[in-house]
């Protein structure tokens, strides 16, 4: 289907301010809906593409994520803004980054599997740290005696990570290769809703096997 060049400036318009208003990611299956269906898929992926192009060069940027579409700060303007907000980001224990970064390499995984990997007891608040945070989830549950919850890593993980899936995190190679280089970046919302940002090389990788023998 041809569409002419007024109506798709006055698509890109209304799909623009519509990620610019919304609180979360858009997806193009509401940007569907607010058009009532009138356009495909393939269209409104190539007007996102195009806006991508249009805020090229500026303080913000669209993304895409793995709930959506979204608009946010690029890194390099964040870092400068973040350096005059006397806000500190949250700090989260080494048991819990540990914990969150065997969760995300090594999902679907038990409490029972991630202390057999970490070599000690997991304590019930640091599960219910990552829950709260929204972070990770439990997907199901084992078929052995007792049904231990299997934990992952949820949507938001992933949104706030800024990537799209779990194919994008970096490779466990490097950060075993460089744990104490290679950092994975969380978008963190404080009290005043700013954008915060907190590092897993906390969690210093070095000192846990994250092996693919962990069952």
């Amino acid at each position: 289907m041809h569409i002419d060049q007024e109506v798709s400036q006055e698509a890109k318009k209304l799909i623009e301010a519509s990620i610019l208003v919304a609180e979360e990611p858009i997806n193009i299956g509401f940007l569907k809906k607010l058009f009532a269906g009138q356009f495909e898929h393939n269209h409104i992926q190539q007007w996102l593409q195009e806006l991508q192009q249009d805020w090229q060069g500026r303080g913000v940027e669209l993304v895409e994520v793995a709930t959506g579409w979204r608009f946010q700060t690029k890194a390099e303007v964040q870092d400068k803004i973040n350096a005059v907000n006397p806000e500190k980001p949250p700090k989260y224990s080494r048991a819990v980054m540990e914990t969150l970064a065997i969760i995300a390499y090594r999902q679907p995984v038990t409490r029972g599997d991630i202390e057999e990997i970490r070599g000690v007891a997991v304590a019930s608040n640091v599960i219910r740290t990552l829950e709260a945070r929204g972070w990770v989830e439990v997907l199901g549950h084992r078929e052995v005696p007792g049904k231990p919850a299997l934990y992952g890593t949820t949507k938001q993980f992933l949104d706030d990570l800024n990537i799209h899936s779990l194919s994008d995190l970096p490779p466990l190679m490097d950060l075993q290769e460089n744990p104490n280089e290679v950092a994975l970046t969380l978008s963190l919302e404080d009290a005043v809703d700013s954008e915060l940002k907190i590092q897993l090389d906390e969690a210093n990788l070095n000192d846990i096997t994250l092996s693919s023998e962990a069952t």
